[in-house]
């Protein structure tokens, strides 16, 4: 994103999830303790600790924010996307304004909505069962909405989230092999092996920790020209 410009929220519209063991890290990524790691994949502290764990879907990062009633994509870093000189976040925001209705209806004033824009090849390729945001955060600050209320509110607007593995909220932990075994299911086109798996706790309704794990023979971002070479791949296109 164009560093030259104001951040609306004063800050990063997202941060980054520690990983678990074995997962590939990038240089600026961190594990979590291994409390956490405990609690996502193998016993649960008491009855309170609810694990869910969604599919890691590979795009760019990007989010919509309310702030005075006015809607604002943004990047990762916090930049008004339309800033930015990539393509494919000059066609977010386009996507954003063209319905900015929609994102009305879904946010409260000061919320944003964050999630991967999938319109162009990273390091998976996607034959898109839905449209090219998929939403995984509903946020105010620093805070988490439950995930309850998270897929409520994006699905009532006719978003789709990253895919619920196991086949339900597990009310136990659950192994990184038996959750890279259920993404062979490629629950969202993909054509390329799924990128990993994200692993939310929450306790008592609200949200406590987050953790992921990627493959790692993971290449980041092999399909963008910048890396290969080569022309970029388009998941989808206006």
């Amino acid at each position: 994103m164009n560093t030259g410009s104001s951040k609306p929220l004063n800050g990063k519209a997202y941060g980054h999830i520690p990983h678990l063991p074995g997962s590939r890290m990038g240089p600026s990524d961190h594990h979590c303790h291994d409390g956490q790691r405990i609690i996502c994949t193998e016993r649960k502290r008491d009855k309170y600790d609810v694990v869910t764990v969604t599919c890691k879907v590979d795009g760019s990062c990007m989010a919509v924010a309310r702030i005075g009633g006015i809607i604002i994509p943004l990047g990762r870093a916090g930049y008004p996307a339309q800033t930015s000189k990539f393509e494919q976040h000059q066609l977010f925001f386009q996507w954003v304004m063209e319905r900015q209705g929609r994102f009305l209806e879904l946010l409260e004033d000061g919320e944003r909505i964050c999630g991967e824009w999938l319109a162009q090849a990273h390091g998976t390729r996607y034959n898109l069962r839905h449209e090219p945001f998929c939403p995984f955060d509903l946020m105010r600050g620093a805070g988490r909405a439950p995930y309850e209320e998270l897929v409520a509110r994006v699905q009532a607007i006719g978003f789709t989230v990253p895919a619920l593995l196991v086949g339900h909220r597990a009310t136990d932990p659950v192994s990184v092999d038996h959750v890279m075994a259920e993404l062979k299911n490629r629950y969202h086109g993909e054509l390329d092996d799924p990128e990993g798996a994200v692993w939310r706790v929450e306790r008592k309704g609200a949200f406590d920790f987050m953790a992921k794990f990627v493959r790692p023979d993971k290449i980041d971002g092999c399909f963008l020209p910048e890396v290969s070479g080569l022309p970029a791949i388009w998941n989808w296109r206006p």
